[in-house]
């Protein structure tokens, strides 16, 4: 993968079977090489890369060819070119940008990133219409929703590859992996019906609440090894060569579940058919990428009460521990190119003893690092926000959802915003969503189950709306702030401006979700019937809300006959012009196209 690139720096990504010294290369340049190893296996690594141009500056907004040599022999990048070698391009000036978000292996849509890597491929036809930066926004993985045969296959590669492995965690499960399929949720942590508030219906139906609320955690990852080879199985086509998932059999499987295993493994099979294509598509465009709460369990730190729950369990805090540790390796140490989360990596290294992991000092040291977030200095400037572990808890209830950002977050992104003529602010979840869909959210909330609906919109929390708009609103912010967001699984456009702003602004609301996931569509049709109805432009109900203070506009699209909500797994691609929105597509894995309307 080529993660972050600067005209100062180049930073690439390997996973590699041996250990081996990587030189990557550029023509005109002479470069400086610093290799960081990481081994998580008898016979796996993670290797980084950053590049550094020695005098003249890496070339910004063009294609640059590069090779990798291992010692003094070219490595064949042939299978990751889409002409003679690999090219990538250092953004500097935006102008085609690709985003999406919730990339599920076994949902039944077809990869979108590979309908990203046909547009790459086709834009060498034109250069000046290739994506300079692909932003990946959240739900990269999905550790609380796992395939049967996705988790056979992470067992299988864990034993080729010789994973290393942590101390076993304390759970009640059956020995064999066979046993284990489809019934894990059964075995993780629950809050006992007695200690839940008198004022949810839990505590009335005398209903335990499991720590873990993904209604699809019947194969969630547990231990440090499943989350190390699921993200290999993730990303790396090579990696299924080396395992045999769809001819496991198991007698302990009834016949839904059976039924169930065999449509996974038709979906994987097609998911891994494609994956030479993301391949091809990471190793030739830069890629930045931010967790959101599949990336570690569903609902991380929705609310106070769920956060204690897990924190008052042993084996719930090892667990998330895991996935927010495997996020960091692959996914967060190329981020900022090691500038910062690299900080983490001797604490890291020093917890393998006597040949297991033992992660009880380095629990601490992630745990408190608070700098996810991280700027990209382009233009329009990029600014990525950590919406999982800066939360404005509710002290009065610690049922109430929390912010998606507390108060001091909000003041450092107001620093980080103003004074600029445009910003791309990539927030997982839309900062301006659905006005139903978060109405029917604060009904469920009201009645003591956020979790339930997945109460996770910026209006949710009162503190954080009006700050956040209150952000908006200043003279200083941008004139045009483009905001990329995904989660909830359908894909959108609206346009905000303030009503009684002290500046003419635009922000535009840009939602791509899924990449390879869908929301019901049945559903969301009649959804966006509603909120037509009730929430027209001069609607009453539009007072109640908590963003009257300004104006947001709905934009069709060419799909359905002008729908303003797709629920069809696509990747989105944006076009700017001087800062300025210009286009807003969907790309498809069908290969079909959404244009929106942004008149």
């Amino acid at each position: 993968m080529v993660r972050r690139a600067e005209p100062h720096l180049i930073s690439f990504q390997f996973v590699t079977t041996k250990l081996v010294n990587l030189v990557v290369e550029f023509a005109g340049y002479k470069t400086a090489v610093e290799q960081t190893n990481i081994q998580l296996g008898e016979a796996l690594y993670l290797i980084f890369l950053n590049v550094r141009p020695q005098g003249q500056a890496f070339s910004t907004d063009i294609e640059l060819p590069y090779e990798v040599y291992n010692n003094t022999v070219a490595v064949d990048l042939s299978r990751f070119s889409y002409q003679a070698s690999p090219t990538l391009i250092v953004p500097k000036v935006l102008t085609h940008v690709l985003h999406g978000s919730c990339r599920n292996p076994h949902h039944p849509s077809k990869d979108s990133l590979a309908e990203a890597d046909a547009y790459v491929a086709n834009s060498y036809k034109n250069s000046d219409e290739r994506p300079s930066l692909l932003i990946l926004s959240g739900d990269q993985v999905y550790a609380d929703d796992v395939a049967g045969p996705m988790l056979v296959a992470v067992h299988q590669l864990i034993n080729v590859l010789g994973i290393y492995k942590e101390l076993p965690l304390e759970l009640s499960l059956p020995s064999e992996l066979a046993s284990q399929l489809y019934i894990r949720d059964g075995h993780l942590p629950k809050e006992p019906w007695q200690n839940r508030s008198k004022l949810t219906l839990g505590y009335w139906t005398r209903k335990d609440e499991p720590h873990f609320s993904s209604v699809k955690a019947g194969n969630h990852l547990i231990s440090f090894e499943e989350f190390v080879a699921f993200y290999i199985l993730n990303f790396s086509s090579e990696a299924w060569k080396l395992v045999e998932p769809f001819g496991f059999k198991s007698d302990t499987l009834n016949a839904k579940n059976q039924t169930l295993f065999e449509a996974e493994s038709r979906a994987l099979t097609d998911y891994i058919a494609t994956l030479p294509k993301v391949e091809r598509l990471m190793a030739n465009i830069s890629t930045l990428m931010m967790f959101d709460d599949h990336d570690v369990t569903d609902d991380w730190n929705l609310t106070p009460r769920w956060e204690q729950n897990v924190a008052n369990s042993s084996v719930s805090k090892r667990i998330i521990n895991n996935g927010l540790i495997a996020y960091w390796l692959f996914q967060g140490l190329g981020n900022d190119a090691q500038s910062v989360s690299g900080d983490l990596l001797p604490g890291f290294l020093k917890s393998f003893q006597n040949d297991v992991w033992q992660f009880d000092k380095f629990d601490r040291a992630i745990n408190r690092f608070g700098q996810w977030h991280y700027c990209l200095d382009t233009t329009p400037k990029v600014v990525v926000i950590d919406t999982r572990t800066h939360r404005w808890r509710s002290e009065q209830d610690f049922d109430e959802p929390s912010g998606l950002m507390d108060w001091e977050s909000l003041m450092d992104l107001q620093d980080v915003l103003i004074h600029h003529e445009s910003v791309l602010l990539v927030s997982p979840a839309p900062v301006f969503g659905v006005k139903i869909i978060e109405t029917i959210q604060a009904i469920f909330n009201t009645c003591g189950e956020p979790l339930a609906v997945d109460v996770e919109n910026w209006m949710a929390h009162e503190g954080a709306a009006r700050k956040l708009i209150d952000i908006f609103k200043r003279e200083d912010t941008p004139k045009e702030t483009i905001i990329l967001s995904g989660d909830v699984h359908y894909s959108f456009c609206f346009s905000v401006q303030a009503r009684f702003g002290r500046h003419h602004n635009r922000i535009w609301q840009l939602t791509a979700s899924g990449i390879k996931n869908e929301f019901p569509k049945g559903l969301l049709a009649i959804l966006e019937k509603l909120d037509i109805a009730l929430f027209s432009t001069w609607s009453p109900f539009n007072i109640f809300t908590k963003r009257w203070q300004l104006a947001v506009s709905k934009h069709k699209s060419d799909y359905g006959n002008g729908r303003y909500l797709v629920s069809d797994s696509a990747i989105s691609l944006v076009r700017m012009e001087e800062g300025k929105l210009k286009n807003y597509t969907l790309l498809h894995g069908t290969g079909e196209v959404t244009q929106f309307e942004l008149n």
